[in-house]
């Protein structure tokens, strides 16, 4: 690889800054893309270059493939890393940026095609001799339909959006009476989401645990697996908390879910980096759920426990080199746990909560990571994710991983917005969470956060500036040698009653 090699990243926020550091480490050019509100991000201060795009909403920015291509030419980019989200997975501008001569970090348009969707997916695993969760072979055209499939594959059902993802065209149908209302619902709002009403039916497996396996493939027929990690702590089907590996897994049943993972990947010959979903039922079987071919969110788990740097890696591929490790060499260490710090308010129906942030001071220490694309005075954008910063720790054991993780997350001083941390330390303590046993019900059974007293940023504000002239010493700011001791606004937090930092 050389230098001349410069790759624009075609995302934003925490990812952006991922890729692009990724970039900086393997000595390539890195370009950042941003729209009006990210022109102050920190990912654009990171990259070697800018290309600016203008507009803020999402669809005229970061999914305008017309825009990030002209982008591309403009600053002489051979590379495109799309991140996750956004164009991550659109096989048509895979083709587009084939026309123009750029690699694209990602596998080739018709196994996105093939893929990315979950029907044509769902085909493909049968042929592979996966097992995949029963329900209809295709698209279900109307409530009529959906409701002869349910009746054939047994009540409850799922209904789900054919594309797309992040829990989006998805409905729990218990019985006939509620399939016409649920059919329209999902058919709009996956419209609405992705572009496409496909729908299709999945018989409503009961309490299962969300089991995904990474995977990283050559298109050669090179592939290896980098075990797999639990995510089955969502709330309205979207993941809040993963950890690697999953503490609830039978060996025997971790082998068999690794070993088709490989065996699918080495049939499809896939290339690049890549995740297959699956649902363990009670029983302990699993039933292949999606796959998602491109980089994940909660890839930073897998990395602690492997030691290795999955973003690398998929560039690697896309540059034609052979897979940087093999299967033997792939040992995991200890656990990782990942937590996702949003913007929204726990105690108010986890609604959005964008705004500028006057404090942000993330944690720190040994075995900390933190992945964020924000900064103090910066904004949480109303037009994308409310996703602060992911905190990932790694630690011997899992208690340990999980005890370094509460630190962390009391540790994390945001104020501007609402913010989600009371409710992950509330998962974090719970008795079911800590035995490893959970599943996706998790978050319903232990209920909602404790009522707590609120205080609005701007009385933490006032109590922080306030208490600060006070400890100002009469003759100037105390000598050098004096211990400085937590700040104001620390002080302020652990002086308080129990209260919702926001």
């Amino acid at each position: 690889m050389t230098a001349r090699v410069k790759v624009l990243v075609a995302n934003r926020g925490e990812v952006a800054a991922r890729v692009i550091r990724a970039c900086r480490e393997l000595g390539l050019c890195s370009v950042a893309l941003c729209s009006d509100p990210d022109r102050l991000s920190p990912h654009v201060r990171m990259a070697d270059s800018v290309a600016h795009i203008g507009g803020s909403l999402p669809a005229e920015t970061y999914l305008d493939s017309g825009k990030v291509l002209a982008a591309a030419r403009a600053v002489g980019a051979t590379m495109i890393h799309p991140g996750y989200g956004f164009l991550a997975e659109d096989p048509a501008f895979r083709e587009a940026c084939d026309a123009a001569g750029l690699r694209f970090v990602g596998p080739t348009a018709d196994q996105m095609r093939r893929l990315s969707h979950k029907l044509p997916a769902r085909a493909a695993m049968r042929a592979a001799g996966v097992p995949v969760v029963p329900g209809s072979d295709g698209e279900v055209p109307d409530a009529d339909e959906a409701r002869e499939v349910a009746d054939r594959v047994g009540w409850p059902v799922m209904l789900k959006a054919s594309a797309g993802g992040g829990g989006k065209g998805m409905r729990r149908v218990e019985g006939p009476a509620g399939m016409p209302a649920a059919f329209e619902a999902s058919r709009r709002e996956a419209l609405a989401a992705f572009g496409c009403p496909s729908l299709f039916v999945e018989t409503c497996i009961s309490s299962p645990r969300h089991v995904e396996v990474q995977f990283l493939a050559d298109g050669r027929g090179g592939v290896v697996h980098l075990g797999e990690r639990v995510c089955s702590v969502q709330r309205r089907h979207q993941k809040v908390i993963e950890e690697a590996p999953d503490p609830g897994l039978d060996p025997r049943l971790r082998e068999a879910m690794h070993e088709a993972t490989l065996r699918a990947v080495n049939s499809l010959g896939y290339e690049g980096l890549g995740t297959v979903e699956y649902l363990v039922d009670s029983a302990g079987a699993f039933h292949f759920l999606e796959m998602n071919t491109r980089l994940q969110v909660e890839h930073s788990v897998t990395e602690a426990v492997f030691g290795v740097d999955l973003v690398q890696a998929q560039i690697r591929v896309a540059l034609g080199d052979p897979l940087p490790w093999r299967q033997d060499e792939l040992v995991p260490r200890g656990a990782a746990v990942e937590c996702r710090v949003c913007a929204e308010d726990p105690y108010n129906g986890f609604v959005a909560s964008p705004g500028r942030l006057f404090r942000y001071r993330p944690p720190l220490g040994p075995f900390v990571r933190v992945d964020d694309g924000v900064e103090e005075g910066g904004e949480v954008c109303s037009f994308y994710d409310t996703l602060i910063a992911k905190v990932t720790t790694w630690g011997r054991t899992r208690p340990e991983a999980i005890s370094r993780m509460e630190g962390a997350l009391g540790e994390f001083e945001i104020g501007g917005v609402r913010h989600n941390l009371p409710f992950l330390l509330h998962v974090l303590s719970s008795p079911e969470f800590r035995a490893g046993t959970y599943d996706t019900g998790l978050v319903a059974r232990i209920g909602p956060l404790p009522a707590a007293d609120v205080v609005s940023v701007e009385d933490v504000a006032a109590a922080v500036a306030a208490r600060s002239l006070q400890e100002q010493a009469p003759t100037g700011a105390p000598s050098s040698s004096q211990s400085p001791g937590p700040s104001p606004w620390r002080r302020a937090l652990t002086a308080a009653p129990a209260w919702r930092r926001g």
